[in-house]
C-alpha cells in the first residue's frame, strides 16, 4: 500500500509503498476513505509523544470500510462503513469496564501506539469495543473529523462542561477543534465567545453560532468576555493548547466557572503557569478532555442526522496522500479554515 512514514522525528515525511496490515484476531483492517490532518499529528512528528516508535506512519482521524475481519471479531463485516475514535480501548482495565474508554489504562492509538491513517489502509484494534457504524448517507471526508476534533469537542462541551442553554461559553482558538465547539455549544442553546485571530476564522464562528467573535491580537481576551458576559463565562474551552490561550480561558471565567483543557499541551507548553489565586479564590473548576468514547458516539449522531449539527461545514481543504507531508509539516505555521482531509489515495 501507499503511506506517508518518516524515519526521524522533524524531517521531512516521504510517501512510500509498504506492506498492507493484517488484522489481529480481534481487529479489522480499513480501507481508508478519508483522514484528517490533524495538529496531534504535527505534535507526533515533532517527538513530543512518546508512545511513538519509528519509523512511523501517522494518521487517527480517519473513516473508511472494512476490507479484512480477525477471527475473534464478532459485530462487523467487510464492506461496512465506519469510523474509530482516535482513543481505542482495550476492553479489560477497571475503565473500559466503567465506560471510560477515552482514559482506557491500555489506550492503543491509530497513528501514535501503531501505524496510523495517512495510508490506504489501517488496522484498527478491539473492533468490536472501538468501531462506529456510520450512515450511508454521510460523506467521507465529514466522517473523517468525528474521530477526533468533532468528537473531541462535544465531550468537552457536553459530558466535561455541562453546557445548558443561556450560558455563556468561550471558546480559545477556532481550529477545527474549536469551531466544532461553537457548533456544538451553540445548538445546546449557549451564548458562544469566538477568539482566534484569523479574522476568516472568527466569521466562521459567527456563521457557526457564536453570538460575538474577539480577535486576541486587539487588547486583554478576558477583560473582553467578563465585559460581554456581564461578569465572566461559565464555561470556556482552549481549544488550542498554548500557554496564552489557556491562562485567557481560565481568568475570563466568572466564580465558580469551568475551564475545559482541550487542546493538547505539550513541548515548550507541557508545564505552563497556571493562575491559582484566581481558582482558589474564586472555585474555578479545571477539566481535561481526552476523545470520546465510541458508546457516545449515538447522541452526536443523533444530533447529525436531526439538522442540528452539520459537521460538514468544518471541512476545509481536500488534498491527496501526495500533499500530506507538507500539509502536516505546516501545521505549526499555517491552518486552513476548517479540517484538512485527505481524500484521495
Amino acid at each position: 500500500m501507499k503511506a506517508v512514514l518518516f524515519e526521524t522525528f522533524q524531517e521531512a515525511p516521504k510517501l512510500v509503498t509498504v506492506p498492507d496490515p493484517t488484522p489481529q484476531p480481534h481487529g479489522v483492517v480499513l480501507k481508508v476513505e478519508a483522514t484528517g490532518v490533524c495538529r496531534s499529528d504535527w505534535h507526533g512528528w515533532m517527538g513530543h509523544d512518546s508512545d511513538i516508535e519509528l519509523p512511523h506512519v501517522p494518521g487517527h482521524e480517519l473513516a473508511g470500510r472494512i476490507v479484512a475481519v480477525g477471527k475473534d471479531v464478532t459485530n462487523w463485516k467487510a464492506g461496512d462503513k465506519v469510523t474509530v475514535p482516535f482513543i481505542c480501548g482495550c476492553g479489560s482495565c477497571s475503565e473500559c469496564h466503567a465506560g471510560h474508554q477515552q482514559v482506557c489504562l491500555h489506550q492503543e492509538q491509530p497513528g501514535f501506539t501503531h501505524w496510523g491513517s495517512f495510508a490506504e489502509y489501517v488496522a484498527i484494534h478491539q473492533a468490536d469495543l472501538n468501531l462506529v457504524a456510520l450512515p450511508e448517507s454521510m460523506e467521507f471526508a465529514t466522517a473523517a473529523s468525528l474521530g477526533c476534533r468533532f468528537a473531541t469537542s462535544f465531550r468537552a462541551v457536553i459530558d466535561q462542561g455541562r453546557v445548558s442553554a443561556g450560558q455563556w461559553v468561550a471558546v480559545h482558538g477556532c481550529g477545527g477543534v474549536g469551531l466544532s465547539a461553537v457548533m456544538i455549544a451553540a445548538a445546546a442553546g449557549a451564548n458562544v465567545i469566538g477568539v482566534d485571530l484569523d479574522p476568516a476564522k472568527l466569521n466562521l464562528a459567527r456563521e457557526l453560532g457564536a453570538v460575538a467573535v474577539i480577535n486576541g491580537q486587539e487588547g486583554d481576551v478576558p477583560a473582553a468576555i467578563r465585559e460581554i458576559t456581564r461578569g465572566g463565562a461559565h464555561v470556556s474551552l482552549d481549544a488550542l493548547g498554548h500557554s496564552v490561550t489557556m491562562t485567557n480561558s481560565i481568568l475570563c471565567l466568572r466564580p465558580r466557572g469551568k475551564h475545559i483543557q482541550v487542546g493538547l499541551m505539550l513541548g515548550e507548553h507541557a508545564a505552563p503557569a497556571v493562575p491559582m489565586p484566581k481558582i482558589v479564590g474564586q472555585e474555578i473548576e479545571l477539566l481535561g478532555s481526552h476523545g470520546m468514547q465510541a458508546h457516545r458516539y449515538g447522541a452526536m449522531l443523533d444530533m447529525v442526522a436531526s439538522g442540528k449539527l452539520d459537521p460538514a461545514r468544518l471541512v476545509g481543504d481536500r488534498i491527496s496522500l501526495a500533499d500530506a507531508p507538507k500539509a502536516l509539516m505546516n501545521m505549526d505555521k499555517f491552518q486552513s479554515v476548517g479540517a484538512t482531509v485527505i481524500t484521495r489515495f
